[in-house]
């Protein structure tokens, strides 16, 4: 008599399908697919409330979208606001009763770890795709000219129409919101993280998310070897152009210039600066370590609001 061998559903699953099952289960009626006269995208709940969050570019020109979800479910939003330098933007259902995600914080990521997105691609709602982190820290340019830094870079399939979804961990907390594709197998996604929790709350109060403006161009250039050792890092962002009558002008910024330190906070590459030119400086008196000529000399600057 032939051996029967009954298996278990729940045995025939790696360990891998399991996860990732369970982040779509727990994270799928939290993903929004969002439709416009101009075209579509994706949107993350965060609150019961109505709010979401989604990718600044796939409600560019639209002021009321339809969102739907995999239940049936189909609510008009509202945008609140957008922030076109981050490539997010905020927008409020006409609903209180929506499955909010919970949000992660990207910076505890490690490249190789599981993640799993989930959007609408070509929209085809509630698609979901499975990769991992392929590398950290990535930089992506915006449309709005603005460099947004650490960004996600993974190997979940990611196509038009994720823009706006949830990048989640294993534990399926939102830890990224998809918004580029750079190729087969190079997806991009904005970290949550305090930075952009903050953007995100300015939009959800405010409508907008201020910024200070300096002036300058630059890039990272080398310490020399006695200043490096003094500081213990290795660069410092040159200044290649003062724009005439910024800030920068003003306060006696000049071209070649090598800013060490913002406020006391160490920068290294532009980036770094940029983090720094928020809100709160904006007419506020800025001291700005700077390293000219072999000498150290600290400038007083007063940024002003950037105009988008």
């Amino acid at each position: 008599m032939p051996l029967r061998f009954v298996v278990d559903e729940h045995d025939a699953l790696d360990a891998y399908s399991r996860a990732v099952i369970a982040v779509n289960e727990r994270l799928a009626p939290s993903v929004a697919n969002l439709r416009s006269r101009r075209g579509g995208g994706s949107g993350v709940v965060i609150s019961r409330d109505g709010f979401l969050v989604t990718s600044a570019h796939v409600v560019e020109g639209a002021s009321r979208v339809t969102a739907s979800f995999v239940d049936g479910t189909e609510v008009r939003a509202k945008l609140v606001g957008a922030d076109p330098l981050s490539d997010l933007a905020v927008l409020r259902a006409e609903s209180d009763e929506l499955v909010p995600a919970e949000l992660g914080d990207a910076s505890t990521l490690r490249v190789g770890q599981l993640v799993v997105a989930i959007g609408n691609p070509h929209g085809f709602a509630g698609s979901v795709t499975a990769g991992v982190v392929s590398a950290l820290g990535r930089s992506l340019p915006t449309r709005g000219g603005r460099i947004v830094d650490n960004v996600i870079q993974t190997d979940a399939a990611l196509n038009p129409g994720n823009s706006g979804g949830a990048l989640a961990d294993g534990r399926g907390r939102v830890v990224g919101i998809n918004t580029a594709v750079a190729g087969v197998g190079l997806g991009l996604a904005v970290p949550v993280n305090d930075a952009t929790r903050g953007i995100i709350g300015a939009l959800m109060s405010d409508g907008r998310f201020r910024r200070a403006y300096l002036g300058i161009a630059g890039g990272t250039r080398p310490l020399p070897p006695r200043l490096a050792r003094e500081l213990g890092r290795g660069a410092g962002v040159e200044v290649v152009e003062v724009v005439p009558g910024s800030p920068a002008a003003d306060g006696g910024l000049r071209a070649e210039d090598l800013i060490v330190a913002v406020d006391g906070e160490h920068v290294e590459k532009v980036d770094d600066v940029q983090r720094l030119m928020i809100g709160d400086r904006i007419g506020a008196s800025v001291a700005l370590d700077v390293l000219r000529e072999g000498r150290r000399v600290e400038l007083r600057l007063v940024p002003v609001e950037l105009a988008l």
